[in-house]
């Protein structure tokens, strides 16, 4: 997930510059030097998290002969041992298919005339949840559902990949958060352009199915358990709506931040309504 994520964000961070903001009306308000200081950010935050999963060490013999699936959790053990190649190749398709879906918000004229704010942000979008899930990753260490696969000796790919680095990846689901945040930012966008349209409830519903197809595809490869896809889907999902709900014109009237100071300090947060 994470070489494709890098070549979208910069795809969609050039798609955006390709369009001038003009006179359509439009119901975000970017700061360009702001937002795109936020996107390298997390452009930046994903490169950290590469780092860190690169450095990771391949699993020993002695980790694989430990591994039992009576020590995974009870909510997730029925996943432990999964391995299908063919759902792995299958979860590429909608995954894949899904960093174009914003590509379809063109065909609204007012979102069109607005492309390179709408694509700031959602370069802004993917961002973060690349500096999200490379972060957690690099961090944390969570054998995958196919490293507990040991009755196939002779599949020489199994027992690669049960040795080999990435099999320490498990939490969290980066292609479902990836594909969650592509699709709930394009039903957002299509919301606030279109606040009466009655493809609304489709567009929503379409959003929630794709990161579903993908992640039960992934469960079904035994790249992850069924906590990792819904912790993945709900980060994904997460980003995909506050980024251009945050960004919405007077979003943040009436929120205020301040410091406290006392018995406990901290910060305290306000909201008027």
């Amino acid at each position: 997930m994470k070489k494709q994520l890098i070549a979208f964000l910069l795809l969609f961070q050039i798609t955006g510059s390709a369009f001038s903001q003009n006179n359509f009306p439009s119901p975000y308000e970017t700061k360009p030097g702001r937002d795109l200081g936020i996107t390298l950010a997390g452009i930046a935050g994903t490169g950290i998290g590469l780092y860190l999963i690169a450095n990771k060490d391949k699993l020993s013999e002695a980790e694989i002969a430990a591994l039992d699936k009576n020590d995974v959790n009870k909510f997730d053990r029925f996943a432990a041992g999964n391995y299908n190649t063919n759902a792995k190749a299958l979860s590429d398709i909608p995954f894949y298919g899904s960093f174009v879906v914003p590509l379809a918000l063109l065909a609204d004229k007012e979102v069109f005339n607005n492309g390179g704010q709408v694509y700031l942000l959602y370069a802004q979008t993917m961002a973060i949840t690349g500096a999200a899930y490379a972060l957690t990753i690099g961090l944390t260490d969570r054998y995958r559902p196919l490293a507990y696969k040991n009755d196939d000796p002779l599949n020489q790919d199994l027992q690669e990949d049960r040795r080999s680095k990435n099999a320490r990846n498990s939490f969290y689901a980066g292609h479902t958060a990836a594909a969650a945040s592509a699709c709930f930012f394009t039903a957002k966008v299509f919301h606030d352009f279109n606040p009466d349209s009655k493809w609304r409830p489709v567009v929503w519903g379409a959003a929630a199915a794709v990161p579903v197809v993908v992640g039960y595809a992934r469960l079904k490869a035994g790249k992850h358990f069924l906590s990792d896809n819904i912790v993945g889907y709900a980060v994904g999902t997460s980003i995909g709506i506050l980024v251009p709900h945050l960004h919405k014109t007077g979003a943040m009237d009436g929120v205020s931040i301040l410091p406290v100071i006392g018995p406990y300090n901290g910060v305290a947060a306000t909201v008027a309504f």
